[in-house]
C-alpha cells in the first residue's frame, strides 16, 4: 500500500498525467466534436459522446486528486492516504454537496419558473402533433405540449416532479409548416429520449465544482499569506497557484462541456430527421437560421436568455440572406456558408452550417 502511495505521489506520474490531461484535451474539444459534426454513422455519433464525456470524468477526477495533494502540501500535512481522506471529508466533500444542492433545487424549480416566466399555455392541438410524433419515434409518455409567446424557437424541459414539457413559441408555430414543425417537435422529444436535461445537468457540476474549490483556495492562500509564520506564508504561495490552477481548468472543463451540449444538439436533431424527414428537419432549421439574422432584436433576445442552452437554435455566428422562405438552393448555401470557430467554442448549439451538413450526411435513417 506504502509503495502505491509512493508511486501515486511522485512528481513524474503527476508530469505524465498532466502531458496526458493536455492530450486528452486536445483529443476531446478538438477531435471529438469535429468526428461528430463530420461524420454520419451511429458509430462515429456515439464514440465521439462517450469518448468526449470520459474525458470530461476523467480531468474532473485528475484534478480533484491533484487539488488534494496541493492542499496537503500547503497545509503542511504529510501527503498521506489518511491525510488526503481528512482533506476530502473535511473540505471538498462538503464543497461538493452544497454545490450539487444548489444545482438539484436549480433543476427541481426551473420548470415552474419557465411555465410562471414565458407564461406557458397547453394547447391540444400541439398536444395532438405531439403524441403523433412521440409515437413515431417509441416515446410511449409524451411530454405536455405548451405554447409560448415569442420569436421562432422550441425547448425541452421538465424532471420527475413536474413532469416533461415541450415548448414551442408562437412565432414557430407561424412560421413552420406541418412537417416542419414535427421535425421540430421531434429534436425536442429527443431531448426527453436521451436524457438531455439530466446528463447536462451532471456534467454541468463538474466544472462548477473546480471552480468553487480554486476560489476556496485562493481565499483560504489568502488568509495564510497575512499571517506571520513564514512556513505558512509559503503554504499560502502553494494554495494560491492551486487556486489559480483550478479556476482555469474549470473553465477549461466548462468548454469540454459546452463541446459535450454541441454533440447533444446533433443526437436530437438525428430523432427530428428520423420524426419527420431529413429534408423537412434541415428546412425547419434553415428557416429559424435565416429569420434571427433578419430580425436582429429577436436575435439579440436570444442572445441574452438564460434559457438560451434550451432552445433548438442558440446563435453561432454564419452569415445569412435576409429572408426565411427556404428552398433547396438555400439550405445548400447555408450550408457552404463559414462559421466562427472561436464562437462555436463557446456555444452550446452547433453552428448551423455543420448542423445542415451533418443531417444531410444521415445515411442510416
Amino acid at each position: 500500500m506504502d509503495g502505491l502511495f509512493l508511486f501515486l505521489w511522485n512528481p513524474l506520474v503527476w508530469i505524465l498525467v498532466f502531458l496526458g490531461y493536455i492530450l486528452m484535451f486536445a483529443l476531446a474539444s478538438v477531435i471529438a466534436p469535429k468526428v461528430a459534426g463530420r461524420l454520419s454513422g451511429k458509430f462515429s455519433l456515439y464514440t465521439s459522446m462517450i469518448i468526449l464525456f470520459l474525458m470530461i470524468v476523467f480531468i474532473f477526477t485528475a484534478t480533484l486528486l491533484g487539488l488534494t495533494y496541493l492542499l496537503m502540501i500547503g497545509l503542511g500535512a504529510e501527503p498521506s492516504l489518511r491525510n488526503a481522506g481528512v482533506v476530502l471529508s473535511g473540505f471538498v466533500v462538503p464543497l461538493m454537496i452544497f454545490v450539487i444542492l444548489m444545482n438539484l433545487i436549480t433543476y427541481i424549480l426551473s420548470p415552474y419558473l419557465i411555465n410562471l416566466m414565458y407564461r406557458a399555455r397547453h394547447d391540444p392541438r400541439i398536444q395532438e402533433i405531439v403524441d403523433r410524433v412521440a409515437s413515431r419515434v417509441g416515446l410511449s409518455k409524451p411530454p405536455k405540449a405548451v405554447v409560448v409567446e415569442g420569436p421562432p424557437n422550441a425547448f425541452a424541459y421538465g424532471n420527475f416532479v413536474s413532469g416533461r414539457y415541450v415548448a414551442v413559441t408562437s412565432g414557430m408555430l407561424n412560421m413552420t409548416s406541418d412537417d416542419e414543425l414535427e421535425a421540430v417537435i421531434g429534436h425536442e422529444l429527443g431531448h426527453h429520449i436521451h436524457k438531455d436535461n439530466m446528463i447536462m445537468l451532471f456534467l454541468g457540476i463538474l466544472p462548477a465544482v473546480i471552480y468553487y474549490l480554486g476560489i476556496n483556495l485562493i481565499n483560504i492562500s489568502l488568509y495564510r499569506m497575512g499571517l506571520s509564520n513564514r512556513r505558512q506564508s509559503n503554504g499560502g504561495i502553494i494554495l494560491l497557484a492551486a487556486g489559480f490552477i483550478a479556476v482555469m481548468i474549470s473553465f477549461l472543463l466548462q468548454i469540454l462541456v459546452l463541446a459535450f451540449s454541441r454533440l447533444r444538439e446533433y443526437y436530437a436533431d438525428t430523432v427530428g430527421a428520423r420524426a419527420a424527414g431529413k429534408d423537412a428537419m434541415q428546412r425547419a432549421l434553415a428557416k429559424i437560421h435565416m429569420y434571427y439574422n433578419r430580425n436582429y432584436r429577436d436575435r439579440t433576445e436570444i442572445a441574452n436568455s438564460r434559457l438560451k442552452t434550451l432552445f433548438i437554435y442558440a446563435l453561432t455566428d454564419a452569415v445569412a440572406e435576409p429572408y426565411y422562405r427556404v428552398s433547396r438552393e438555400d439550405i445548400e448555401r447555408i450550408m457552404r456558408m463559414p462559421v466562427s470557430t472561436l464562437e462555436e467554442i463557446f456555444a452550446t448549439h452547433p453552428p448551423m452550417p455543420k448542423r445542415l451538413r451533418f443531417i444531410e450526411n444521415l445515411s442510416w435513417l
